[in-house]
């Protein structure tokens, strides 16, 4: 298990930012953690990462306990922080190897190159970091952030602000790198959710108000499912509530129809059109958008 929360509360004065937080994050996820502004996420990261102490509860990373064993967990955690914290006077090769050094790693010029590479900096590797785009710069914060090779990787807010090819460029490598890393990701960008991340938990207010796979949260209702399905020739409403386990039929336009049935009803319509020489040319499952579960879970009080 590389994260292991359980009943952690992180108190502001009278306000509690995380209220009795438990979740576990297994080798080789990547996790999508969510929630509006001020629900309680960077709270939870910079704890993970040691920044600040929990006011109760327990919370271990690779085994170990971030407090009892703070210098360790710093050796196995790599961190991108919110507003990627960079010296803009230094070169890049030059702030590599100044954080290679501090890691008191063998080799640097070798790891530094080998950073450079993986993060697609070539280009730029001579350059100040002030020069560089904010796209470049969150390949500088990567970098610096797995220069060690951590075993569990915190990123906050990692793509914000990129452009849509630097998106694309920056969510590609963070799967490259949750191949072989447990990689525990903030970001309010949806799409990006869908594309990498193998689970989902949701924060409202400081409290857990979901822990699933994006799919599951997706589908509309757990019970009944809702397929559209276009054929490649007319048929009648009466024809197809014959189907076993369909509960309603709506024609959307032309030959394409909305199902609606208990369980995986996709079986028995294909079984139904081969029996019935149709042609299925689409058929799709119908479930909710990543930003109407965000809203629904996280709206109101």
């Amino acid at each position: 298990m590389s994260i292991e929360v359980k009943n952690a509360f992180k108190y502001y004065g009278e306000q509690a930012a995380l209220n009795d937080v438990s979740f576990n994050v297994n080798s080789g996820e990547i996790i999508g953690f969510l929630g509006p502004n001020g629900a309680g996420k960077s709270t939870m990261m910079k704890i993970l990462t040691c920044f600040i102490p929990k006011s109760s509860g327990s919370v271990k990373v690779c085994g170990l306990d971030v407090e009892e064993h703070s210098i360790e967990v710093r050796k196995k955690v790599g961190y991108l922080p919110e507003h990627n914290p960079l010296y803009l006077d230094m070169y890049v090769k030059e702030y590599l190897s100044f954080v290679a050094g501090i890691y008191k790693i063998k080799n640097k010029k070798d790891r530094v190159n080998e950073m450079i590479s993986l993060v697609g900096l070539e280009v730029e590797k001579n350059k100040k970091i002030g020069a560089l785009s904010k796209g470049y710069r969150q390949r500088v914060g990567l970098a610096q952030a797995i220069i060690h090779d951590p075993q569990v990787l915190i990123l906050d807010e990692p793509t914000s602000g990129l452009d849509p090819n630097q998106l694309v460029d920056i969510r590609q490598l963070i799967l490259d790198i949750g191949k072989t890393k447990t990689v525990m990701l903030s970001t309010h960008i949806m799409q990006e959710v869908e594309a990498i991340c193998d689970r989902v938990i949701i924060i409202k207010k400081g409290k857990i108000v979901a822990d699933n796979t994006a799919e599951k949260m997706q589908q509309k209702d757990v019970e009944r499912q809702t397929v559209l399905v276009e054929f490649d020739q007319v048929v009648s409403r009466n024809q197809l509530r014959q189907i076993a386990n369909i509960k309603s039929v709506k024609n959307v336009e032309d030959n394409k129809w909305l199902f609606s049935g208990e369980g995986d009803i996709r079986p028995a319509i294909a079984k139904y059109a081969q029996q019935h020489n149709l042609l299925i040319l689409a058929m799709s499952v119908e479930q909710k958008s990543m930003e109407e579960v965000f809203k629904e879970l996280t709206a109101g009080n």
